[in-house]
């Protein structure tokens, strides 16, 4: 998945919805959007944004607030945050910034917007009910040492728990394994 605008092309009127802040705001996780007034401290104590060019928190937080809904949701920086909550943590004004990103990440995920390695991954745990496929090589070199065989997963469970989240259901819907 491409970022379809880079943050960096000057904004058109064209892609501002003045109505999307107010929708990310009545969702939970979003109700502190409009208090940031864009101080930075989310972005200076990341620590993803220390070895990312790309990754700001405040940038993502600002274009959710100026309603660039696309820009937002389209892009690949979204996907990078941690989920550590320093950013939460730290802003002066209370705004749940991981929480914002998540909300916006849901969004995207509602969208089909979800770079190709988290779309393999679910695709990996509707299968085997584990995030990815253990290789034959690492099976083999367990049994060699006389380490146990490693649980089975359990798709059908795994399956069953997340049937009713969207993304999920975007996955099965898109020729990935449903096993139902």
């Amino acid at each position: 998945m491409a970022e379809t605008t880079p943050a960096k092309e000057p904004i058109k009127a064209s892609e501002i919805d003045p109505k999307f802040k107010y929708e990310i705001a009545k969702m939970h996780g979003g109700e502190k959007l409009l208090r940031c007034f864009q101080c930075g401290t989310c972005t200076s104590d990341c620590p993803v944004a220390r070895y990312s060019d790309t990754y700001r928190p405040r940038q993502i937080i600002r274009m959710a607030q100026l309603g660039l809904r696309n820009r937002v949701l389209n892009s690949d920086t979204l996907w990078l945050c941690a989920a550590c909550f320093t950013c939460t943590d730290r802003c002066p004004q209370d705004v749940e910034v991981a929480s914002v990103i998540r909300v916006l990440r849901n969004l995207a995920a509602e969208k089909g917007c979800v770079p190709q390695v988290f779309k393999d991954q679910a695709a990996s745990i509707l299968e085997s009910g584990y995030a990815y496929k253990i290789p034959e090589l690492r099976i083999k070199k367990r049994e060699s040492q006389c380490l146990p065989p490693l649980p089975k997963g359990n798709p059908e469970s795994v399956r069953k728990t997340l049937k009713n989240v969207k993304f999920f259901q975007n996955t099965e819907k898109k020729g990935e394994p449903s096993g139902q």
